[in-house]
C-alpha cells in the first residue's frame, strides 16, 4: 500500500454509556494520530435505530470532551450514509463479489441445519445461479467469499492471524429491506473517511477477515489492523459492575482528573520503560500501536488513585477550586460570596493527601462551617481544664503572630510547646478538633492559614467559652 498520511478513528455506537474500554481505544487512536502527525476522526455508528438515542450520542461527545480527545473534524453519522452503503453493495454485485440470495426463512433454516450436520458454514444455493432466473420475492445481498485459500490479517498487536476462507460464511451486506449491515457500512465509511489504521478492541478481530474480503471485492486497499486486548477487573475477569466504575462519566463523578485518566489508560496495555507518570506530549512522542501488549490489562484502583493524587498536587489551584465548588454545590452546600476566596486559600494546603476530587471536597469542609461550631463528644473529652488553659495561652500567643503563613506558624506552635514544657501532642488534637469541629483537617498550621487569623482565633475563643 502506498505511503499515506495516518488517519485513525473511534467509532462508538450510541446505545448507552461510554465504556472505559472505548475511552482507551479513543486514547490510543488519538495518540497514534498525534504521534504520526495524522488525523483523529469520530464516527457515530447509529444504524441500530431502536437502541441509538440522542442522549447516548451526547454521552459520547461529553466523554471525549472531558478526556480531552476531541476529533479533528466534525463527526460522521453512519445512518446518514445508507445510500452510499447501498451503492457499494451494487458495485460489489457488478464486480461479481456479491450475489442476491432469495432463500426463504424456511429454506435458510434448513440450510443451517444441514451446514451444522456437515460441519461447514452456510452456503446459499443462489451463490452461483444466474440472476435472470430470480423469483419475485424479497432477497438479501451476500458477499461472495472465496471457497479456498486463506485471508491474512497482519495485526499490529496480535501479529499474523490467518483465517481459512472455507470457514468464512457469505455474510449479508444488505438486508431484505435494503438497509446495510455493520460490516459493509464500516468498510465503506472507513474507506471514504480515508482511515489508514483501524485500532479497536480484539472482539472485532474476526470481523477484520470479513471486512478484508469486502475491501478486496471493491478493489480498495485495506487499512492497517490493530486489535487491542480487553480490560479486565483486578481479579482478572471481564470488567463488570462488581468491579466498580465502568463508564467514563462514572470516573468523572468519582473525582478523577482527565489528565490522570489519560495517563492511566495509556498504561493499560502500553508503556514506555519504567515511566509511570508522563505528560501528553511525552505520550504522543513515545506511543506506537505496535508496542501495545496482546495480553488483557487489569484495572488497578491503587495505581489510578496514585496517579490522580499526583495530578491533583500538580493542578492549578484555581481550577481545583472551581471543581470543588461544583462538587459542594452538588451536595447542596449553600456557599457565601466570600467562600470562594477561602477555598482558593485552602485547596493548596489540603490537596496533598487527596486521592480524588471528592476527597479534596471533603478536606475543605472544615473552613465552610459557621460559628459557633458544634463540638463532638470526643472534643469535650479532650478539653480538660489543663488543655483549656493551654489553648487560651496559645490563642493569645497566636494573636501576636506577625505573619499568618504556614512556616512561621509552625515555628510559633513548636516554640509555644517548648515554653509549656510539653509535646504538641498534648494540645494538638484538641486544637484541631476546635478548629475543624470534627471534620477532616490538615496539619495545624495549614488549618490556621486556611481559616485565616480572625476565624481561627474566634473558633478557639468559642470553644473556650462553650467548654467552661
Amino acid at each position: 500500500m502506498p505511503e499515506r498520511s495516518v488517519v485513525t478513528r473511534i467509532a462508538p455506537s450510541p446505545t448507552g454509556m461510554m465504556h472505559i474500554g472505548t475511552a482507551r481505544t479513543a486514547l490510543y487512536n488519538w495518540l497514534y494520530a498525534r504521534h504520526t502527525g495524522g488525523k483523529f476522526l469520530l464516527r457515530i455508528e447509529d444504524t441500530d435505530r431502536e437502541r441509538s438515542t440522542a442522549e447516548a450520542v451526547e454521552v459520547i461527545f461529553e466523554g471525549l470532551k472531558w478526556l480531552g480527545l476531541e476529533p479533528d473534524e466534525p463527526p460522521v453519522f453512519q445512518v446518514a450514509r445508507a445510500e452510499r452503503h447501498r451503492q457499494a453493495a451494487d458495485e460489489l454485485l457488478a464486480r461479481g463479489g456479491a450475489y442476491r440470495d432469495y432463500m426463504t426463512p424456511e429454506e435458510l433454516e434448513a440450510e443451517r441445519e444441514l451446514a451444522r450436520a456437515e460441519g461447514r458454514v452456510v452456503r446459499s444455493p443462489w451463490r452461483d445461479r444466474a440472476p435472470n432466473n430470480a423469483p419475485d420475492r424479497p432477497f438479501v445481498v451476500r458477499l461472495k467469499c472465496p471457497l479456498d485459500g486463506e485471508t491474512l490479517i497482519d495485526d499490529q498487536v496480535k501479529g499474523p492471524v490467518r483465517f481459512e476462507n472455507r470457514n468464512l460464511d457469505d455474510l449479508i451486506l444488505l438486508r431484505t429491506d435494503g438497509t446495510p449491515t455493520y460490516n459493509l457500512a464500516v468498510v465503506v465509511d472507513d474507506h471514504d473517511m480515508g482511515v489508514t489504521h483501524v485500532i479497536r478492541g480484539d472482539d472485532h478481530l474476526n470481523n477484520a477477515a470479513r471486512q478484508t474480503l469486502i475491501y478486496q471485492g471493491l478493489g480498495w486497499d485495506a487499512p492497517v489492523w490493530a486489535h487491542l486486548p480487553m480490560i479486565h477487573g483486578p481479579d482478572g475477569k471481564k470488567l463488570s459492575k462488581r468491579h466498580g466504575a465502568q463508564a467514563v462519566s462514572e470516573f468523572a463523578d468519582l473525582g478523577y482528573l482527565p489528565e490522570a485518566m489519560r495517563n492511566y489508560l495509556a498504561k493499560l496495555g502500553w508503556g514506555h520503560g519504567d515511566d509511570e507518570i508522563f505528560s501528553d506530549a511525552q505520550a504522543m512522542a513515545w506511543f506506537d500501536v505496535r508496542d501495545v501488549v496482546s495480553a488483557p490489562a487489569r484495572l488497578d484502583w491503587d495505581k489510578l488513585n496514585h496517579l490522580n493524587n499526583h495530578y491533583i498536587r500538580q493542578a492549578d489551584p484555581q481550577r481545583l477550586t472551581e471543581l470543588v465548588v461544583g462538587i459542594l454545590k452538588s451536595r447542596d452546600w449553600r456557599l457565601k460570596s466570600t467562600d470562594k476566596a477561602v477555598l482558593e486559600r485552602t485547596v493548596p494546603l489540603v490537596r496533598e493527601g487527596a486521592k480524588t476530587l471528592l476527597d479534596l471536597a471533603d478536606a475543605v469542609v472544615f473552613v465552610l462551617k459557621t460559628r459557633p461550631l458544634e463540638l463532638p463528644e470526643k472534643a469535650r473529652g479532650l478539653l480538660g481544664e489543663e488543655t483549656l488553659g493551654r489553648l487560651d495561652r496559645l490563642r493569645q500567643d497566636l494573636s501576636g503572630a506577625p505573619a499568618w503563613e504556614v512556616p512561621p506558624l509552625e515555628a510559633r506552635i513548636r516554640a509555644f510547646a517548648e515554653r509549656e514544657g510539653v509535646g504538641i501532642g498534648k494540645f494538638g488534637p484538641a486544637l484541631r478538633m476546635v478548629l475543624a469541629g470534627g471534620s477532616p483537617a490538615p496539619d495545624l498550621a495549614s488549618a490556621l492559614v486556611s481559616l485565616g487569623r480572625d476565624e481561627s482565633l474566634a473558633r478557639i475563643a468559642d470553644a473556650l467559652s462553650l467548654a467552661r
